[in-house]
């Protein structure tokens, strides 16, 4: 059968690989985890594509799951289903997306954004799917093999569930490598989308660029934490570094900030920031954007004894694979320190890490020690995390990639 095609799979005619893990190896999909890596897998009776749907047994024959085959990768199995009964065809993957957007209308996303995320890849049952909603615009990344070889399938059930609605691809990630997969970005189905694409947000209007932004065009994840900054700006001199598009630098001004410095490398992104601000009627001067390095520029406010009130750190994953792990983990701590050292008594650091592999204790152990060379007494005051639209399913905790602290400094 054809990925795409609206034929369902019959067992009869079309008989799957069978791929037998070794003795022992079983224990993960047992407690229901969706990965199997390519050091648990013994043999693979038959042939297989890139993508294809597999069978997955014991060492002693039990059945276990039904998953996508990705010889390239290190996980070499991402399970679609662990129902012996599922076919895996278009109906399947129109079951598993009609789910993952009542659990978004469930959540009244519309009261509050035209942009959320529907499709959440392994935490919706979905993996290596991400579909993104922005207003008309459905943004998608295909990131596993599995998720590739059904594109055509999934997009079809797209079309169905919205119909009317372009469908756009941004499957450009590097994890795609690690699939043995090329990027790609480009139309799917509908129309060209525009430039730029407007949005709104807990009042704030703000342009996104899907065709060329980072992720999907915006950091949907952090609408909880742009919301909740709102609270701590009132008056106050805002530094907002990785700042991108300037989202959490409008949500300081809307909580009465006095003055916001966007820092980003991007001089695009800051090009973006300054047309939000004008989108949102912000006067000239009461938002600055710098472009440089952060790193630097951070060095340059403290040798300047400049000061803030708030300060955001959101930068990008500094930490995507063990052998980086020593590198990001200093950035983490030198981005944290110069920060604490530029914040006035009683002052807010809102710091993130969106580094899957650096879980909640190690940062806050990283920013625990940046404090304590800065000789700043800190506070945590929140724990901070993704928002709602991106669920963590509790069979996969690696799906909670995004932590952060809110953070009072003596």
């Amino acid at each position: 059968m054809k990925p795409g095609s609206k034929e369902v799979f019959n067992y009869d005619v079309c008989v799957m690989a069978k791929v037998i893990l070794k003795p022992g190896r079983e224990e993960s999909l047992l407690r229901r985890h969706p990965w199997i890596f390519s050091g648990a897998v013994a043999r693979m009776d038959d042939v297989a594509v890139t993508g294809e749907t597999v069978a997955v047994h014991a060492s002693d024959g039990r059945w276990l799951a039904r998953g996508a085959w990705s010889p390239q990768s290190q996980i070499r199995l991402r399970i679609w289903s662990f129902d012996e009964e599922a076919e895996v065809n278009r109906d399947f993957f129109l079951h598993r997306m009609e789910k993952a957007v009542k659990v978004r209308t469930d959540l009244h996303l519309s009261s509050v954004t035209t942009a959320y995320r529907l499709v959440n890849a392994e935490s919706d049952a979905l993996p290596g799917l991400i579909v993104d909603r922005y207003g008309d615009f459905l943004v998608c990344q295909f990131l596993s093999a599995g998720a590739e070889y059904w594109k055509m399938a999934i997009v079809s059930c797209l079309e169905d569930i919205f119909p009317g609605n372009t469908v756009y691809e941004r499957s450009d990630a590097d994890v795609r490598h690690k699939e043995g997969l090329l990027p790609v970005k480009g139309l799917l189905s509908g129309e060209m989308p525009p430039p730029m694409v407007e949005i709104h947000e807990n009042g704030i209007h703000y342009l996104v660029d899907i065709l060329n932004g980072h992720k999907t065009g915006f950091y949907l994840d952090q609408r909880d934490n742009r919301a909740h900054i709102t609270g701590y700006t009132e008056h106050a001199d805002v530094l907002n570094c990785f700042s991108y598009s300037g989202g959490f630098g409008l949500a300081a001004l809307k909580g009465g900030a006095a003055a916001v410095i966007n820092v980003d490398s991007s001089g695009e992104a800051l090009n973006l920031a300054e047309k939000n601000a004008s989108l949102n009627g912000i006067p000239s001067g009461v938002m600055e954007n710098r472009t440089g390095d952060v790193f630097q520029v951070l060095r340059l406010f403290r040798d300047s004894a400049r000061q803030f009130d708030v300060v955001v750190l959101d930068p990008p994953k500094f930490v995507s694979s063990m052998q980086q792990m020593d590198k990001g983990l200093r950035g983490y701590k030198d981005i944290n320190l110069l920060a604490l050292k530029l914040l006035r008594p009683g002052g807010f650091l809102f710091t993130f890490s969106c580094s899957g592999l650096v879980n909640d204790i190690l940062f806050q152990k990283i920013v625990a020690g940046a404090a304590l060379d800065a000789g700043r007494d800190v506070q945590v005051i929140a724990y901070l995390s993704q928002a709602a639209d991106h669920p963590v399913a509790l069979n996969f905790p690696e799906g909670r990639y995004l932590k952060g602290l809110l953070c009072r400094v003596d």
